[in-house]
């Protein structure tokens, strides 16, 4: 393991593999530092593949290894972002499509790594999505006019080649990047 990414394990308190979607932060970084904890963190626009993962502490060669063979066996997409919808009042996300790239991702993950199911195993099987913001005290009619605004900026199309794994605490601008893992390339 590099030096920077013991580093940013040595500080951390929890760790995420995710999948980044840089094409869709033009869209959506506004709405999500203004309604979403994790943009705050500095986690940048993303779905999540196991949200909490292992513990940073138990960050190492074999389990770096270990999720990149899992990683390198699905094969890159491309993905729609074309509607929002909500968990609820209570979260406002990008509904991407097609969702069952990421539900692989995640039950391979889940697979290799029985210990950190998605979410603790609170919510059973999680459902893919971007999320934009969870309602706040008062926060409902500011994320129905973020909802307004997005649908006027869809769809965004982007390609999904690679997944990451993040390490932070609950502190803003605490979460980095400790490595990223290529998806498989499609035949032809």
């Amino acid at each position: 393991m590099d030096e920077t990414a013991q580093a940013v394990l040595a500080d951390a308190t929890e760790s995420a593999v995710v999948v980044l979607v840089p094409d869709v932060d033009p869209v959506v970084d506004a709405h999500r530092q203004q309604f979403d904890l994790s943009a705050s963190w500095g986690v940048p626009a993303h779905l999540s593949v196991i949200y909490p993962f292992v513990s940073p502490r138990q960050v190492d060669d074999a389990v770096l290894s270990g999720l990149a063979e899992v990683l390198c066996a699905v094969p890159a997409f491309d993905c729609t972002f074309a509607e929002t919808a909500w968990f609820g009042e209570e979260m406002l996300y990008l509904v991407p499509d097609p969702e069952e790239p990421f539900r692989r991702l995640t039950a391979r993950v889940q697979e290799a790594f029985p210990d950190h199911p998605p979410y603790r195993g609170a919510h059973g099987e999680p459902v893919p999505h971007l999320s934009i913001g969870q309602r706040r005290q008062g926060d409902l009619a500011g994320l129905r006019e973020a909802e307004e605004a997005l649908r006027g900026q869809l769809p965004v199309r982007a390609p999904i080649e690679t997944a990451a794994l993040y390490a932070g605490t609950r502190e803003p601008g605490s979460w980095q990047l400790v490595r990223t893992f290529p998806l498989a390339r499609p035949a032809g």
